[in-house]
């Protein structure tokens, strides 16, 4: 019976949100959701704070498992404790205000987000949600047409969400892009999707959105900026995205 209370405890949602609701920890979270490890000078960068007052945010969201750290010889590298963390980051970020521009720095970045970005491990951003759309018109993938649904997402409906599938006519239009469906890794579902907070549009996600993404690094058509999560589509990839999704990038 004690096990089962401690397993039927309600879970803290409250320290979770507190240790979130910080602004400088919220640009280090933001800049992890690349999904990719980074050194705390970056994220002190990012947070436009010292590396000492850095150093008491990391420790704050390590404690509340909202990070990891890894270890490479003297140096630390941070990242995002899982994708879920990131889903959290993009929904949250449907329902906040907007940061005022005061810069056109800012500015810049935030129009570069909004064109093309990494959340956690995939694509979003225009970007993501025309690739997505693409899929969906291609025949690749099926189940909706990748509109946001007030009450039936599962970012604002728990238990119920839209399905998606790969179709047969699919799995051939990506295994001819270098995407082979069944050599996927399958930790995860192989179809996932997020609604993109500045689209307010479905996003590829899930294990296909990762290879998808991956693949489409290393053809070269997407690069990562110095800025975390922002996507670069070099010339390459203009190309190669106009003749394989349809899609014109300029």
């Amino acid at each position: 019976m004690a096990e089962q209370a401690l397993s039927a405890r309600e879970p803290d949602i409250a320290a979770t949100a507190s240790a979130i609701g910080d602004q400088s920890r919220t640009k280090v979270l933001s800049a992890l959701a690349s999904g990719r490890a980074l050194p705390a000078s970056v994220l002190a960068s990012e947070a436009g704070v010292s590396a000492a007052t850095v150093s008491g945010h990391l420790a704050k969201l390590l404690e509340a498992g909202l990070i990891t750290v890894e270890r490479h010889g003297r140096h630390r590298y941070y990242r995002l404790s899982g994708p879920e963390v990131a889903h959290v980051l993009e929904a949250l970020a449907r329902i906040s205000p907007p940061l005022p521009v005061r810069s056109l720095r800012a500015g810049t970045r935030a129009n570069a987000l909004r064109r093309a970005r990494t959340c956690y491990d995939h694509i979003a951003g225009r970007l993501g949600v025309a690739l997505m759309t693409s899929m969906l018109t291609e025949g690749v993938l099926a189940g909706h047409d990748g509109t946001y649904v007030a009450g039936l997402d599962r970012l604002s409906s728990a238990g119920q969400s839209v399905d998606y599938r790969v179709t047969g006519h699919g799995r051939d239009w990506l295994a001819d892009l270098g995407v082979v469906v069944d050599r996927i890794p399958r930790r995860r579902p192989l179809v996932r999707y997020c609604v993109d907070w500045s689209e307010q549009r479905h996003h590829l996600a899930g294990a296909l959105g990762a290879a998808l993404a991956d693949r489409l690094f290393e053809l070269d058509w997407l690069r990562r900026a110095p800025s975390p999560r922002v996507v670069l589509v070099t010339d390459a990839g203009r190309a190669g995205l106009s003749d394989s999704f349809g899609i014109d990038v300029s």
